[in-house]
């Protein structure tokens, strides 16, 4: 289960931009405050917004629609302006080729901005998307790996050993709830020591080491 922000990828802002430029068109109301984006889900982050700005009659629902328009809008600049993050390619690419690994996503995104995230870096092959947990699940991250489990024993008939990748301790906490190996990455802005002090099982600077990383992930 990957998280994409900051573990995967890096989106330059692109997804930032749009969801300010959705949520003034759609209320009217001037951008004031910029929240906490990491780790967290967009139901969460929404409803902050929303409470920051004293709106009261917008709906998650409205809101996320302009806000995917946007991104749609916006969804080459992922790539022109983001990154992968190092050896997650490469790390992908070995574990897609092990008969006993399904690699699918657990991320705070709405469904449509992460299917346009990891499209942009040509990494759509790699997930079984239809069993991921997203943005729109809950406003609890430790939800969303709950919900991603269920659709993937569902799905394939069996049970799985669930391994949670992230860089925050959000995600590590989300793992620790669900009894999955955490795994942190500290390519976002947590550090390695942050990671380790949230309870990750293993903790890694990046991806760089494919062998290492592997090796964790499959342990």
């Amino acid at each position: 289960m990957w998280d994409i922000d900051y573990t995967l990828l890096r989106g330059g802002g692109v997804a930032a931009q749009a969801w300010k430029a959705a949520f003034t068109e759609l209320t009217g109301v001037a951008w004031r405050a910029t929240p906490n984006f990491g780790g967290r889900t967009d139901l969460d982050i929404c409803a902050e917004v929303f409470a920051t700005h004293g709106v009261t009659d917008c709906t998650p629902e409205l809101f996320f629609a302009r806000y995917v328009e946007q991104v749609h809008i916006a969804r080459h600049q992922f790539a022109e302006q983001g990154a992968l993050m190092p050896g997650v390619r490469a790390v992908l690419d070995e574990l897609g080729a092990r008969p006993d690994v399904v690699q699918t996503l657990v991320t705070g995104n709405v469904p449509e901005v992460a299917a346009a995230k990891i499209d942009a870096f040509a990494l759509t092959g790699a997930f079984d998307a239809e069993i991921g947990g997203y943005g729109t699940d809950d406003s609890v991250r430790a939800t969303l790996v709950r919900r991603c489990l269920e659709r993937a024993e569902a799905k394939y008939g069996e049970r799985f050993r669930p391994v949670v990748i992230g860089d925050t301790a959000n995600d590590v906490s989300a793992a620790l709830a669900n009894d999955a190996l955490a795994v942190g990455v500290a390519t976002g802005s947590t550090s390695m020591a942050e990671l380790v002090l949230a309870g990750a099982h293993a903790v890694l600077p990046d991806l760089s080491d494919v062998d290492a990383a592997i090796a964790i992930i499959t342990a």
